[in-house]
């Protein structure tokens, strides 16, 4: 059955444990005893906004979520300016929609608000799609979502009651050991706008355990695991939802330690995650990848890349399903790293095959297009298997994959060589021509040996510089001309850079002590 199917059966009926009567007698602000026109009052209101509820979905049936934000709440949307003072005791209704459907908010918010208008109810309408909600998270709003993920619930197709476990959760996690707790991030359908009332809810909390000093970390991890997993099922009960939580706890050293070595599920977890909760320390993050400046390091790539030779070894003899997922990631994964390597964030699964092609075929032509042909062969092959198309494999057809994966990742391997190759020769040449403009400013444009020479006569002789400044000067020479000779590696290139920052920096600073002392005079 699919989602859209799912979603249409659900409208009077989709939160079975609670009909109207108790839906609006559960609610704080629309619950008052007494007196008798109170009553007969309340009990329009709960016609109305049944009807208007009724209308919406008939209009618009893709409609995800209609509940009724807390009134005690409406006092932080009117902080934020999201609503008008004027509006304090009014209902407020929150309608979601998907975000395809983004397009028609003016037209949806204007049939909504003439239906309000004709029911003469006093109803505020906050229409928002799922990235509407993620976008308070990234602004640190979090008492606005809060608001969201402890709505009345009228309809839900799975989004509302998703986030209200999360959040119950979160609550129950932060009264237990607030200080401990930097980050907690919620990812996966959720933040799709794909969950459904049976979805697992992937959230992430990382601990901050740079000030534990009486406990071993790994135990101190185990303990909070432990209590964090307990909290689960309770929280599932108060929020009253089939959801299930899956939380990955990670410690804020392993975290950073993951971080350092560019790792796909970290990173991609940075690039998708939402913030439910922050000290500061996950926004920026996601922030400096956003801005490309979490790179990984050379290990990590000769990491990456080495996962293609051991899934070759390991194809060969596997069954269907190991065939399938480790060829796939095996031929991803490397991909992906290459990408990172040229100085783009990691994409999705779903970017690789588009990015490889417009990066290394259409834009630097570094890459022949049958090589995109294979990983395309190799991708519909998984997303065959994926959707049970696939049932069995016959050896000649995993003999054909193998080999084409082999040839692959071989042309991927020459790949990263002409990427390193490129970026070592415009280091290389820049880092020659910073330091030898600056010794040209000081000694005249003369040739290479002269300069070399005139500085070790001039400066080093005298004590100016220290003979560590001439032999940097001397390597920088020799490390392009190793590099011009192809006996140059990554490692000597960026030892080159290190020692050249320095001779650069003392040598600016020479100029301007020499520059303080002429003005003096």
């Amino acid at each position: 059955m699919t989602d859209e199917s799912n979603r249409s059966e659900q409208n009077e009926n989709d939160i079975p444990e609670m009909n109207l009567e108790n839906k609006y007698s559960n609610h704080k602000d629309l619950m008052p005893e007494a007196p008798e026109k109170v009553k007969k009052d309340m009990d329009k209101t709960k016609k109305e906004i049944e009807k208007l509820k009724t209308f919406i979905l008939k209009k618009y049936p893709f409609t995800q979520a209609i509940s009724i934000l807390p009134q005690q709440s409406i006092k932080f949307f009117i902080d934020e300016e999201e609503v008008p003072k004027e509006t304090e005791h009014n209902i407020h209704l929150l309608v979601v929609i998907p975000e395809e459907n983004l397009k028609e908010a003016t037209k949806i918010k204007t049939e909504i608000v003439k239906q309000i208008e004709e029911l003469k109810q006093k109803i505020w309408l906050h229409l928002q799609s799922p990235n509407d909600l993620w976008e308070l998270c990234l602004d640190s709003k979090f008492e606005l979502v809060t608001a969201h993920a402890m709505s009345f619930p009228l309809h839900d197709t799975g989004i509302l009651g998703a986030l209200r476990v999360a959040e119950i959760h979160k609550s129950l996690v932060l009264q237990k050991f607030e200080k401990y707790v930097v980050s907690y991030v919620i990812a996966g359908s959720l933040v799709r706008g794909e969950a459904i009332p049976t979805s697992d809810v992937d959230v992430f909390i990382i601990i901050n355990d740079t000030d534990v000093k009486r406990m071993p970390r790994l135990e101190l991890k185990e303990r909070l695991r432990s209590i964090i997993y307990q909290y689960v099922a309770e929280a599932g009960a108060i929020a009253g939802v089939k959801n299930k939580l899956s939380p990955q706890i990670y410690l804020l050293t392993d975290f950073w330690e993951s971080v350092k070595d560019a790792h796909p599920v970290i990173f991609t977890f940075i690039r998708d995650g939402i913030p439910i909760y922050d000290r500061g320390t996950f926004m920026p993050w996601k922030s400096l990848l956003r801005m490309g400046k979490l790179k990984p390091s050379p290990e990590a790539i000769d990491m990456f890349m080495s996962m293609g030779d051991k899934t070759v070894k390991r194809v060969k003899s596997a069954l269907l399903d190991v065939v399938i997922n480790e060829i796939y990631w095996g031929i991803t994964t490397p991909s992906q790293a290459l990408l990172m390597l040229y100085g783009l964030p990691p994409p999705t699964p779903k970017q690789i095959i588009p990015e490889m092609k417009r990066i290394f075929v259409d834009k630097e032509k570094m890459l022949e297009k049958k090589y995109i042909t294979i990983l395309e062969k190799v991708v519909g092959i998984y997303k065959d298997y994926e959707h049970e198309k696939i049932k069995e494999i016959s050896g000649e057809q995993v003999d054909k994959i193998v080999k084409d994966t082999e040839a692959y990742l071989a042309r991927l391997k020459e790949l990263r060589e002409q990427i390193e190759k490129r970026e070592h020769e415009k280091t290389i040449e820049q880092i020659y021509k910073d330091v030898f403009a600056l010794l040209k400013s000081m000694l005249g444009n003369k040739s290479q040996e002269i300069i070399i020479k005139e500085f070790e006569i001039q400066f080093v002789k005298k004590a100016k510089f220290a003979p560590q400044h001439l032999r940097i000067l001397k390597d920088i020479v020799q490390a392009r001309v190793d590099f011009k000779k192809g006996k140059s590696d990554s490692h000597k290139v960026d030892e080159a850079r290190k020692n050249a920052s320095i001779l650069i920096n003392d040598i600016i600073e020479y100029n301007q002590r020499c520059e303080m002392i002429s003005k003096k005079k």
